[in-house]
């Protein structure tokens, strides 16, 4: 029998085309494997302070065919997970987080690596990588709420963009031996990018438009050598670079209910979705069940950093009231669940995903 939060997916791994157009076969490569898990939930997207992707690489070449899925790697599961012959674990939570100066049989952090390397298991972790996607964590549980709209709370930018640096400085010579001079000077300086002249026509005056992208670092040093000539300076545009934000995309999601219901509907329904007997409840000073709900924040796990300063009627995270005491002032009331709403994210979404 499977332990709470774990599941088994022994199938041909064919079933990973949806995720990466993989090619159909009976195994698969765990390089491939990974880069069609990367594929649907971008590691890019993960909070910068996790430990997001492949934790555990048995020696190549390691071949794929049953996937153990598990909202926490304890040393149980892992056990579990060898018995039934598991080639990778996926584990919602990363099982190592800060770095492991040994591994021994001292620890069961350091056990779980041991006994995954063992018997060639590798361990994947997507945490917030699956929190953030517009498939994942964060925009399953605004479901539970009912019809509404819903916008990430921290909007997640695009990982990559075409733009170098962070700032674009752009100004105009009139005077081309000055300009070859000024050109000379900045192209000693590191860092910077896409440097560009065009001709441009200035208050009438036929000049000469230079553009090019730096670091904060080079911003400094094109500053100080612009500065040397007060007329170049003064016709000097400094452009903060920013990436696009991505659609739908981030932690946290703000959700408007489509109508306000009573606060004891919403539990209803969160129970319902989450397949809870019961949730935590703090409710607001002046607040009762019957109180409408028309907005409400949400957060997987804490969220208490998310959540913090965000305008609702409810707040819905995994952790206790003490956690968000900042966000309970005023009127506003608050919903706290257990991290059950994790597994049943990966039961659902992930496994349908690996069909």
């Amino acid at each position: 029998m499977l332990l709470p939060g774990a599941q088994l997916l022994h199938r041909p791994l064919c079933c990973l085309r949806a995720l990466g157009h993989l090619p159909s076969r009976s195994l698969m490569n765990l390089r491939e494997l990974v880069s069609a898990l990367n594929d649907f939930a971008s590691l890019s997207l993960a909070e910068s302070w996790d430990n997001v992707g492949l934790l555990v690489e048995p020696s190549p070449p390691h071949t794929v065919n049953t996937l153990f899925l598990t909202n926490d790697l304890t040393e149980e599961v892992m056990e579990e997970a060898v018995q039934k012959k598991a080639d990778l674990i996926l584990s919602y939570h990363p099982p190592v987080f800060t770095p492991l100066k040994r591994v021994t049989w001292k620890t069961w952090k350091e056990r779980l690596v041991v006994r995954a390397l063992e018997h060639r298991i590798a361990i994947y972790s997507p945490h917030t990588a699956y929190d953030a996607i517009p498939h994942g964590v964060n925009n399953w549980l605004t479901k539970g709420l009912g019809a509404c709209t819903s916008v990430p709370l921290h909007p997640s930018t695009a990982p990559s963009y075409p733009a170098e640096g962070t700032h674009r400085v752009e100004f105009c010579v009139d005077n081309t031996e000055h300009l070859d001079t000024v050109l000379s000077r900045i192209k000693d300086i590191p860092e910077i990018s896409c440097l560009t002249t065009l001709p441009a026509r200035v208050e009438g005056e036929e000049q000469t438009r230079v553009s090019l992208n730096c670091s904060q670092t080079a911003l400094v040093e094109v500053v100080a050598l612009l500065s040397q000539n007060s007329l170049l300076y003064h016709k000097t545009e400094i452009l903060l670079l920013q990436k696009p934000l991505l659609p739908h995309t981030g932690m946290g999601r703000l959700c408007t209910l489509s109508e306000p219901v009573s606060l004891s509907d919403i539990i209803e329904r969160i129970k319902s979705h989450l397949k809870l007997p019961h949730v935590r409840l703090a409710v607001g000073a002046g607040k009762t069940l019957e109180s409408p709900v028309k907005k409400a924040a949400l957060c997987a796990g804490s969220g208490s950093s998310i959540l913090k300063g965000m305008e609702a009627d409810l707040y819905l995270t995994e952790k206790e009231a003490g956690k968000h005491k900042e966000n309970m002032t005023g009127n506003h009331k608050a919903l706290f669940v257990s991290e059950k709403q994790e597994k049943h994210h990966l039961d659902q979404t992930v496994t349908r995903s690996l069909k």
